[in-house]
This record gives C-alpha cells, sequence and structure tokens, in this order.
C-alpha cells in the first residue's frame, strides 16, 4: 500500500512524506539537524518525554511511483509543510506564499 502521511513534530512543525510499501513504522527523512535545533529549544520536560504523530493522508494500492512523487507535492503545497516556520519538507522549495 502506497501512502502519504503528515509526521506532527511536538515544536509544532509538519513534515509530509511518501512510503512506497505502506510500512508503519517509517517516519520520513526530514533534515535531523534542523529537527534537532528546533528540539533544543523546547523545555527539558517536552525533550524528556513527547510524542509524534503520523497521520496517513492518502492510501493507494496501484498507483504509480510518479503519481505517488505528484501526490506528495500535492500534500507539501497544501499544508505549506516547505515554509521553514510550518514544517521540515525542503521541497519543493518554499517560493513565501502560503496558502494555509
Amino acid at each position: 500500500m502506497k501512502q502519504i502521511y503528515k509526521i506532527t513534530y511536538p515544536t509544532g512543525k509538519i513534515y509530509i512524506g511518501k512510503d512506497s510499501i505502506g510500512s508503519y513504522r517509517y517516519y520520513g527523512s526530514p533534515d535531523m539537524q534542523v529537527v534537532n535545533e528546533d528540539f533544543a529549544k523546547l523545555p527539558e520536560s517536552i525533550r524528556q518525554d513527547y510524542t509524534i504523530r503520523k497521520q496517513i493522508l492518502w492510501e493507494s494500492e496501484d498507483c504509480s511511483e510518479a503519481e505517488l512523487s505528484a501526490k506528495e507535492v500535492e500534500f507539501i503545497r497544501e499544508f505549506c509543510s516547505n515554509d521553514p516556520e510550518i514544517g521540515y519538507n525542503r521541497w519543493p522549495k518554499f517560493n513565501g506564499e502560503t496558502t494555509i
């Protein structure tokens, strides 16, 4: 099962990703340095006890890899997760326009 998912971090920021095999244990590949910098700004109590939420936004059993990639970009733009103030996606490059 191919999926598009949204990860919400305790920093309040999100990451949109795709999974070609439907692994419920996969949490994407945001830039960990950027995530860690944001975590360092959180209170110690949150850094020691936090939850990361994964939501499946879309699924398909038979879409192509190209369709999956296009759907990922569609959701990145819809949720503005490529805006560094909102999320951890760095592609497609944020153009300064937030649509939320």
